[in-house]
């Protein structure tokens, strides 16, 4: 069996999960990218991990050292900490085992959980007591109450507004509100042909276990059907069994892990051995 077929989960298709994996990476394009021997490299100074490291999506030319001598120094001059995504598909072979030999360290664990086939899924959910309306935001809305909920940086609010409002891949973004008027919970869905990806989906606080994460991620499913969408997918922390427990309650199921590695001390040089 090959390494990615030993860590991918029944019953999905090794090329279906590939194809969601090249849609993830689509559907959180910054404009602060760069291409690097294989690896493509993110500079967005914004929150979300995925949009400011490094996508190992090929195997390049170089041996790793070499790859990192190379990266590493541009996260520097970017003021960012360094981290490498390890997917199943990341490139080249034994990339993890080398990052952990050189003293990276593994940093959250995240599930990709997909559902091959939408029908059901984008039902409406059950009512919620007190629900209001769900309405379409712009970036710089959604970013603002999104990255406010979650004590992001006025500079990481930014960030995220600039890469959802300039995307490669088309975002629909939504706010939901109560029946008083204020903004509950919020998500937003990227369709790439037939596939379809939840993202930052966030309930406040206060609000959580009354069903408005469900309402938000039906709702934005459905749009993505309309839009031709088949199959949808998402990222959650592995530990967060809450969030977990909602997905799987609407058909989703885990399909592969990742997580990142980066320099102990956060340093650039750390894990190249290079100046």
């Amino acid at each position: 069996m090959s390494t990615i077929g030993a860590t991918i989960a029944a019953p999905f298709d090794e090329a279906l999960l590939a194809r969601v994996e090249e849609a993830g990476i689509n559907a959180s394009a910054p404009r602060e990218q760069r291409w690097v021997d294989g690896w493509l490299l993110r500079l967005s100074p914004g929150k979300a991990k995925r949009a400011r490291c490094i996508q190992a999506v090929a195997p390049g030319r170089l041996d790793i050292d070499a790859k990192l001598a190379l990266c590493l120094p541009l996260f520097a001059a970017a003021g960012l900490r360094p981290f490498v995504r390890i997917t199943p598909f990341a490139q080249p072979a034994g990339l993890d085992r080398h990052l952990a030999e050189l003293g990276m360290v593994r940093v959250d664990d995240t599930r990709v959980m997909v559902l091959a086939s939408l029908d059901a899924c984008a039902a409406p959910a059950a009512d919620v007591p007190g629900a209001g309306p769900i309405e379409a935001a712009d970036a710089a809305a959604f970013a603002d109450w999104v990255g406010r909920a979650r004590g992001s940086s006025a500079a990481e609010r930014s960030a995220h507004a600039e890469r959802i409002g300039k995307p490669a891949v088309p975002h629909h973004a939504v706010l939901a509100k109560d029946e008083r008027g204020d903004v509950v919970a919020a998500g937003l869905v990227v369709v790439e042909g037939e596939v379809a990806g939840l993202y930052d989906v966030f309930t406040a606080e206060a609000a959580r276990g009354r069903g408005h994460a469900e309402r938000v991620c039906r709702h934005l499913l459905a749009a993505a059907v309309a839009r031709g969408a088949t199959v949808g997918y998402l990222q959650v922390d592995a530990a967060n069994e809450p969030a977990r427990r909602i997905y799987r309650r609407m058909g989703f199921a885990d399909g592969y892990p990742y997580h990142y590695r980066t320099p102990a001390d956060g340093a650039a040089s750390a894990a190249s051995g290079a100046s």
